[in-house]
């Protein structure tokens, strides 16, 4: 008896020990997993914490000092600096690969280079527009404040690895665009521009949720990891073996139907993809220059790499590549005819990217490593032109520059300038040798090269149909006499250095595509491997 009581301790004993020992094990790994994490989220955890400082180093120097002016420039050039740090971390960061925070997000080559790109066009954007910020030194201080903290949100949104992960990203930054769209207190515009946004973003917003809870609500996961591993494998979904099963399979099937059905509208709407464009125009207009310029480039980038993940990782399927062939031709065809009968240059320039946004969706709606690549060198070349014509306007502000007509006789007033402003439209219209051809050129092969004819047809089509706006500030900046003659006063260094690398990129990307192509290509097999 004694000895079976010994022999009964020592097991107890032996099996405390193994327990202790498995708990320092786990202690171990969970410490381990929280450095790992903090290592891979410094930048972003740099960025958030930079911003936060900003407003209140804001909010305590206007509440003692009460002059504007040295406040917006202190941080504005503080912004830009705490942009470039985040980008030197995440330069630096040793995980090149890595899932993170119990797998909502996620780290690789592709969220590293659509890291890289939104902060430098963050930075370039904050760069064009701090003239813009001085003399509107009112309001710019928070709108600086909240284009940082929309960067936040867009850097998670690019790694996220959940449907709510994701979700929770994009409210963030939609709701910092409601407020950067209505920044402009004085104008009416301005605050009817923030009015529709925040509307139709709500109710968009809303959608997007809608169809992330059916999905979860028919499959039981959001992680999109294992909503691909349900995709690749239907008979999960669809039980053959009994009648019953297979009617409750195929009612789980529509309702995951429908669920990425919602969540592709949202995704559209925040693109400005036809159908779901109604916005664009009107909040393109009555928002600031530099929100306009914002609104055109960093969304986009974020959303991008949201809907690569999300549908051609997790979800893909022929069926949603109908949906998406069907909005990017409506867009394209909407983009070019709408623009024709625009004089104002802001509403110009928003049909100009709905067009845009149709010719990125022949890439994604190709389905193929080659319509990703395509994709993803079509929106590096698109941001390229984009900053560089926003830049023009942010410059021609002073002047009231507002309808195209405005440009008129700019070559014998500002030669330079016209020279610029006609080779970024040579270049958004496609035409050879310039950046712009080449994004279009791969676009249309990639779509020639996975059967889809029709969208390369219709592409070709509405490039001609745009050549026509576009060439038009060629005409009056060259040909037209105005009525009135303004003399442009010179731009800012900042915007004159930003102009110069631009034009060089757009008018020189023929002869070196090389380095985009490589980096394109380690983004898509990143994403599709």
């Amino acid at each position: 008896m004694f000895r079976r009581n010994a022999c009964f301790a020592s097991i107890l004993k032996e099996r405390r020990l193994i327990n202790k020992r498995l708990l320092d094990v786990h202690r171990k790994n969970k410490i381990t997993m929280f450095d790992n994490d903090f290592i891979a989220l410094l930048p972003e955890m740099f960025l958030i914490n930079a911003t936060i400082l900003l407003l209140i180093y804001g909010v305590v120097y206007s509440t003692v000092h009460k002059v504007f002016e040295p406040l917006v420039r202190n941080v504005a050039w503080l912004g830009f600096s705490s942009i470039l740090i985040t980008l030197i971390l995440l330069r630096g960061s040793p995980l090149t690969t890595a899932n993170l925070c119990y797998n909502n997000l996620i780290i690789d080559n592709f969220t590293y280079f659509f890291k890289v790109g939104l902060l430098l066009s963050t930075a370039c954007i904050i760069l064009m527009s701090l003239q813009y910020f001085q003399q509107e030194a009112l309001t710019a201080f928070e709108s600086i404040v909240l284009m940082l903290m929309s960067t936040c949100s867009m850097l998670l949104m690019i790694s996220a690895y959940d449907l709510i992960a994701m979700y929770l990203a994009i409210e963030l930054q939609s709701l910092s665009f409601y407020v950067i769209a209505a920044s402009k207190r004085n104008s009416e515009f301005s605050t009817e521009a923030g009015l529709k946004y925040f509307i139709l973003g709500a109710f968009s917003s809303g959608i997007l949720l809608f169809g992330c809870s059916m999905i979860y609500g028919f499959t039981g996961v959001t992680n999109l990891e294992e909503l691909a591993k349900i995709f690749t494998a239907p008979y999960v979904l669809r039980p053959l073996s009994d009648s019953v099963m297979l009617n409750s399979a195929d009612a789980s099937w529509s309702g995951v139907f429908m669920g990425i059905l919602f969540i592709a509208v949202g995704f559209l709407f925040k693109i400005t993809a036809v159908p779901f464009h109604m916005w664009a125009p009107d909040v393109y207009e009555g928002s600031p220059t530099y929100v306009t310029a914002f609104f055109s480039i960093a969304p986009k980038i974020a959303i991008f790499a949201n809907m690569l993940r999300v549908f051609i990782y997790s979800f893909y399927d022929p069926t949603w590549q109908q949906l998406f062939v069907f909005c990017s031709i409506a867009s394209m065809v909407l983009g070019a005819f709408a623009a024709l009968s625009q004089n104002k240059v802001k509403r110009l320039l928003a049909y100009s990217s709905i067009g845009h946004v149709g010719y990125l969706l022949i890439g994604f709606s190709c389905g193929t490593i080659e319509g990703i690549q395509s994709l993803l060198i079509g929106l590096f070349i698109y941001v390229l032109m984009t900053i560089n014509i926003f830049a023009i306007v942010l410059a021609l502000r002073k002047n009231r520059f507002k309808y195209i007509s405005d440009l008129g006789a700019l070559a014998k007033t500002n030669p330079i300038l016209a020279i610029t402003i006609s080779i970024t439209m040579f270049s958004y219209a496609g035409i050879p040798p310039l950046a712009g051809f080449c994004s279009k050129f791969y676009l249309f092969f990639a779509a020639l090269g996975c059967g889809a004819y029709l969208l390369a047809f219709i592409g070709i089509l509405t490039s001609v149909i745009s050549c026509f706006y576009y060439i038009r500030f060629v005409k009056i900046m060259y040909f037209d006499t105005p009525k009135t003659w303004i003399l442009y006063k010179p731009m800012d260094r900042e915007k004159s250095i930003l102009l110069g690398i631009t034009l060089l990129g757009i008018t020189f990307f023929f002869l070196n595509p090389s380095p985009l192509f490589l980096v394109t290509h380690q983004m898509a097999l990143s994403l599709c491997i």
